[in-house]
């Protein structure tokens, strides 16, 4: 029996056509009148009222790696479409309208999250992300209070970042003008804005542990997206013991989590609860502090997965969309020297940029935005689970059904955007040129599940971009504009590439 098993999961290794033919992931459209909860008994999922179009599914319904079929399938089905995985059906949004509808107007309908094999085994259902009731929103409660605590939006983050920008500066100047790739540089410069958070230090570029953490996560990240890895969210039990890269995800975090033990276990030893340092810090506190009330889930376990969490969600993101900036600023030089003259006439070269000049930088702030639309860095969003029956579109969803919406779809809504798949700073200005927010610029996603770190992140993107086109002109090795195509994992992050960063 188990040889027989080897010999299947090596066939469909080698195709992912046939891999994803086992898989049985079909799309079926569903389009009609309302049902009532009634009327629909004994569906699982969305009552089909019209002939259905089945089509053969490729890629991560997950995580957004064929995004672009999602998109299509819901040009053909609608906003509100399922697909069907085995027995399990799912459910995906789409459109500025539909996903505006599910996140915010009903966000108490959608706010729980479903188990996903691939995650579980790491995350356990404990932490931020990932948890679901009483102890998620103690959990997200403690961490979003304590964030602002020690910093988020406050002028002493300010500081931290821009610190840090300083220190990624000086080693874009240790390049001497040469190419180079600065993905790694960007990542543990960004990561150090959190560590500084949660650990209450930052990191050396040249620190090998740190490095290593970075590396093993955006591996993980990458692999995550993969067709072979979402086999196993399809079949966990049947291939928790065989190869394939699902191993290389898990094995990858949990020596992340060592990583992140060998921190806490520090902070244990050196632990005052009259001088709380960071995060870290006041986790132990408040561990002393609930011990009546286990539920809440305040204890090492789940400090691990709340720091992993938190680190994650400080510096996936962030860093991807930096290199996103610095790559679209390779491909329209026109607009980085346009941000460049803003800069120049607000700030000028004696000092650097701080979050009081971002309201005089409206062109700079448009092209942040517009970066972040473009770069699309998470196409659908995590997915959510229904938290109770209710309807949507006119469809009735029964308690328990996994929703995923499709994120890229408000970005590139042809309805929302002028020029949609065009890279376009105008959408986010008016005609005389001031800064324009946009209801429909939703790369955070929206609602009770929206990103933790979003206003750390709108400051880090700020403060980083603006310093780095104060100090550099950024221009493509001769011969190698890199490809704006992207990579598909667990995000949509740029191809690997190197520049020249010249100074200014």
């Amino acid at each position: 029996m188990s040889i027989t098993i080897v010999l299947i999961y090596r066939f469909y290794a080698r195709s992912v056509n046939n891999l994803l033919g086992f898989l049985h992931l079909w799309s079926l459209g569903a389009k009609g009148s309302y049902r009532t909860p009634e009327q629909s008994k004994g569906n699982v999922g969305l009552e089909i009222c019209m002939k259905a179009k089945a089509t053969m599914m490729s890629g991560n319904v997950f995580t957004g790696v064929d995004f672009k079929t999602m998109e299509k399938l819901s040009q053909d089905f609608g906003p509100v479409f399922s697909l069907r995985r085995g027995s399990e059906r799912m459910v995906f949004i789409s459109g500025y309208k539909m996903v505006k509808e599910a996140l915010v107007t009903q966000l108490d309908s959608f706010a729980d999250r479903p188990i996903v094999p691939l995650f579980h085994v790491v995350f356990k259902g404990l932490g931020i992300a990932l948890s679901n009731g009483y102890l998620w929103k103690k959990q997200r409660k403690f961490a979003n209070a304590h964030l602002r605590y020690f910093g988020e939006g406050q002028k002493s983050l300010e500081r931290y970042i821009e610190i840090e920008s300083n220190f990624l500066c000086d080693a874009f100047k240790e390049e001497q003008g040469r190419p180079f790739n600065p993905h790694y540089l960007i990542t543990n410069a960004v990561g150090n804005i959190i560590s500084s958070v949660v650990f209450g230090h930052r990191f050396e570029y040249s620190d090998p542990s740190f490095r290593k953490v970075l590396e093993l996560d955006n591996e993980a990240v990458v692999l995550s997206g993969s067709a072979r890895t979402q086999l196993y969210d399809a079949f966990p039990s049947l291939l928790n013991y065989l190869p394939g890269p699902h191993q290389t995800v898990h094995a990858n975090y949990r020596e992340i989590v060592c990583f992140l033990r060998k921190e806490i276990e520090k902070h244990q030893e050196e632990w005052n609860p009259e001088d709380p340092r960071d995060y870290i810090d006041v986790y132990l506190s408040e561990m002393e502090k609930t011990k009546q009330d286990p539920q809440a889930g305040f204890n090492i376990e789940t400090l691990v997965v709340s720091t992993l969490d938190l680190i994650e969600a400080g510096t996936e993101t962030t860093a991807t969309t930096l290199r996103w900036g610095l790559m679209f600023m390779l491909h329209h030089p026109e607009i980085q020297e346009k941000v460049q003259e803003e800069i120049d006439r607000v700030i000028g070269q004696s000092r650097q940029p701080s979050m009081s000049d971002r309201p005089n930088l409206p062109y700079t702030d448009a092209v942040i935005h517009e970066i972040q639309r473009m770069g699309n860095i998470v196409p659908l969003g995590f997915p959510k689970m229904a938290s109770k029956d209710t309807t949507l579109g006119g469809y009735f969803i029964p308690k328990g059904t996994p929703i995923t919406t499709i994120l890229s779809s408000v970005l590139f809504d042809k309805n929302e955007w002028e020029t949609p798949h065009v890279f376009n700073p105008g959408h986010f200005l008016d005609s005389e040129g001031r800064f324009l927010k946009k209801e429909a610029f939703l790369p955070f996603s929206a609602g009770k599940r929206m990103c933790l770190g979003e206003h750390l992140a709108k400051m880090e993107l700020f403060l980083f971009f603006s310093t780095l086109l104060q100090r550099f002109t950024f221009k493509p090795v001769p011969g190698e504009m890199p490809s704006l195509e992207g990579v598909l994992g667990f995000t949509h992050s740029p191809e690997e590439f190197s520049f020249l960063a010249l100074p200014r």
